[in-house]
């Protein structure tokens, strides 16, 4: 779920910048020298005060530009679109690549990037015949900001539920099939969809989660160094306090019923989950242990893979194994 520190990259180019949340850099050591440890004990008093300020940036983060575009870098057909969210206030933004009428991807993307970090995936996805909807989260690239911290775990499903919502009014995609895909962060969302009896999604895709439990997220994401965190509170007695109020915050801010019911659409969706093997963020086993849950969903394991570089590690693989997935579960 975290920001990247790195910089953005295209996950389907070796030589780019990485797209990924972290970087694929592995967890920081929380063990330091001698004077870092002692410059952590006055520093004490301020840990659970910037633990509760992380767990609202990780949820707000400072907006990126788009990095790449569908049309110049991909030479994808794009409109842009923007859709309205309940309430009539807020706007998400979205590129609509239009491929065949009868199948449509709702793509999203990782937390503190935008729909330009999925355009890799957009990119066969449409050479596949599909139509793509990339959009932006909100508080994300170009789409409206939300300055809530309660309830975001639905706040995020609206996100997901008003782009599918707003394709299936337009008469050329009325009788389509639809699949999610998510990325990270987005993986959250996208499977919680199918709690909304009036949401029809025929398919799921994530990339690099979702994960049985939420608290060792928020903690493995902070040792990968997804946000900024001063060096006086990277280590003990700092370090604890600050990953405990940051992890119990940032997951009581969603207010998730969460891993989901086994009940419903949850019986009889297909669902694919990617796991990276070196996945620093979402453990395998913790994936993997999700993705028992439920009768529909297929695992897959990344060799060699760090978070969110599925694409770049082994792109034929990556794309081989979403497009044959889709195949079977949306069918043409």
């Amino acid at each position: 779920m975290p920001n990247d520190p790195a910089g953005q990259r295209d996950r389907g180019n070796p030589e780019a910048p990485d797209t990924s949340e972290t970087g694929g850099k592995r967890p920081a050591a929380r063990r330091g020298s001698l004077p870092q440890r002692i410059l952590a004990v006055p520093a004490l008093p301020a840990a659970p005060v910037y633990g509760a300020l992380l767990s609202y940036l990780v949820y707000h983060p400072p907006r990126r530009p788009h990095h790449k575009h569908p049309a110049k870098d991909f030479g994808l057909p794009v409109e842009e679109l923007w859709v309205r969210l309940p309430g009539g206030r807020r706007k998400l933004h979205i590129w609509l690549c239009r491929g065949g009428a009868d199948r449509v991807v709702v793509v999203g993307h990782g937390i503190g990037l935008s729909k330009s970090a999925s355009l890799a995936q957009a990119a066969f996805l449409h050479e596949a015949g599909y139509t793509v909807a990339l959009f932006d989260h909100r508080n994300h690239g170009l789409s409206d900001s939300d300055k809530a911290f309660w309830g975001l775990s639905e706040r995020h499903t609206d996100d997901v539920v008003a782009v599918v919502d707003t394709l299936r009014a337009m008469p050329e995609y009325a009788e389509a099939r639809y699949a999610v895909y998510g990325f990270s962060f987005s993986t959250f969302p996208s499977l919680y969809l199918l709690k909304r009896a009036g949401c029809q999604v025929e398919a799921i895709v994530c990339d690099s989660g979702p994960a049985l439990e939420l608290l060792p997220l928020f903690q493995n994401f902070l040792r990968a160094k997804g946000l900024p965190v001063p060096p006086p509170l990277r280590h003990r007695p700092s370090w604890p306090v600050l990953t405990a109020v940051f992890s119990r915050l940032g997951t009581a801010m969603l207010q998730a019923e969460w891993p989901p019911p086994v009940t419903d659409a949850y019986l009889r969706t297909p669902v694919l989950i990617l796991a990276g093997e070196e996945d620093s963020i979402i453990p395998v086993e913790s994936a993997r242990a999700l993705a028992a849950r439920y009768p529909g969903a297929e695992f897959e394991v990344l060799p060699g893979t760090e978070h969110l570089q599925g694409m770049k590690t082994d792109p034929e693989h990556y794309r081989g194994t979403v497009l044959a997935f889709l195949k079977r579960a949306l069918g043409g």
